[in-house]
């Protein structure tokens, strides 16, 4: 058993000490906002398993023009931020070569083969149920190029994973989602999506499973001191602590504690929005994505939540509501019935330019793991990043295969 603080009680962070308890280890978790609502807890609550494309591919480059003139688009910058996010701007677009796209496949594709039966076993050691669904997914598309493009796609995740996939027509769509009234020409359905009932839910209940079997301290952590015979933790008021292990897994906050440790990251803030509908008085029968204009329609258990698209921005920048106006408006061409009004909602992705999390140990220290920047897959990669963080706090393990994964790439 090994003493080990947490540093984040986010989706990732949660899982990570949920499974280092079952594992038996003495945990202490470090979260200054624990009632707060980190980003995962307002995604489209999809487990995406198919998902192993990088954001930054040749394909994309040729539309980020079209796409930065449309200030609501799929994808945007805060201009008065770009010098800031101009090192994370340049690796992006350095992350966009053949070379490097397929690197990229090839890690996500190691993570997702085992994600699902990494919730599950995850959901076992917290004795939570219920919360697991196949819905299955697909996705609507304007024109025929766009559809042969997501055809594609579909092939190639299909070669790599297995996972099958299927044409529809406009009518055969529809059958599967009857509030797709509005003209589209075609879509793609791809069955191996899974749910959960509502990320909030699921992540309070692992919160909840980690106050019952861990020490919660609920200060920001400033520093984490390295000593021969220990890892001090130094966190606000609160007494310094000492560890064996630390796992840093505070989202875009994390980089904070990287550089403090003298080591180099690319991790900048992602922003998506949606808006959640609690009273329609119907929901979709699966989530629907609108491949071409960036966001995803799923529906929770309680309430339909509409949502997506990319805003790269500082942290601390305002939020631009006008985004989730916009997905609401374009919606509505596709499903007519969709009403205004909802709960609007901005959260911050811990993202790196190349689209892989990094889950690692400190190249300078390896009682220090890292484990943060998975973008649009915190949900879907938070219980598979969990079993391997277990792995790396422990001294004998070898970590080879998770070198893509590494923040040695970044050094």
């Amino acid at each position: 058993m090994a003493r080990i603080a947490v540093i984040g009680a986010g989706i990732v962070g949660a899982a990570a000490a949920t499974r280092l308890i079952g594992d038996g280890h003495a945990v202490t978790v470090y979260e200054p906002d624990p009632a707060g609502l980190p980003t995962s807890s307002g995604n489209a609550g999809l487990l995406a398993f198919p998902e192993i494309a990088p954001i930054a591919s040749p394909d994309m480059l040729t539309a980020v023009p079209r796409w930065l003139l449309d200030p609501l688009g799929p994808l945007t910058l805060r201009w008065m931020d770009v010098p800031a996010l101009m090192p994370w701007l340049l690796a992006f677009l350095g992350s966009a070569t053949p070379a490097k796209v397929a690197r990229t496949r090839q890690a996500l594709t190691m993570l997702m083969r085992t994600a699902l039966t990494d919730h599950e076993d995850l959901a076992a050691i917290a004795g939570i149920t219920g919360h697991l669904r196949q819905t299955g997914y697909i996705s609507v598309h304007d024109s025929e190029a766009s559809i042969k493009s997501a055809l594609h796609e579909a092939q190639s995740v299909e070669q790599a994973l297995g996972y099958p996939f299927e044409r529809l027509s406009t009518e055969a769509a529809r059958a599967m989602v009857p509030q797709l009234e509005g003209q589209f020409a075609g879509a793609v359905h791809q069955p191996i999506y899974w749910m959960v009932s509502n990320p909030l839910t699921v992540l309070r209940q692992y919160q909840a499973f980690v106050r019952t079997r861990a020490e919660m301290v609920t200060d920001a952590v400033t520093a984490i001191d390295r000593g021969s015979d220990g890892l001090t933790v130094v966190a606000g008021g609160t007494p310094k602590a000492r560890f064996d292990r630390v796992v840093v897994a505070a989202g875009v906050w994390s980089r904070t504690l990287v550089r403090q440790m003298g080591t180099r990251v690319l991790l900048e803030n992602e922003r998506g929005y949606n808006t959640t509908f609690t009273d329609l008085g119907w929901n979709l029968s699966m989530p629907v994505g609108f491949a071409d204009h960036g966001f995803i329609a799923s529906p929770l258990v309680d309430g339909l939540r509409v949502g997506g698209a990319v805003e790269l921005a500082r942290p601390q920048t305002s939020p631009n509501y006008n985004r989730a106006k916009a997905m609401r408006a374009k919606m509505r061409r596709y499903v007519p019935s969709l009403p205004e009004g909802g709960t609007q909602w901005m959260g911050r992705r811990p993202s790196t330019p190349d689209s892989l999390p990094v889950i690692s140990r400190d190249p300078h220290d390896p009682r220090v793991v890292y484990a943060f920047g998975h973008g649009h897959l915190g949900l879907t990669l938070s219980a598979v990043t969990a079993r391997l963080v277990a792995e790396l706090v422990k001294p004998e393990a070898h970590d080879a295969a998770l070198a893509p994964l590494s923040i040695n790439r970044f050094q």
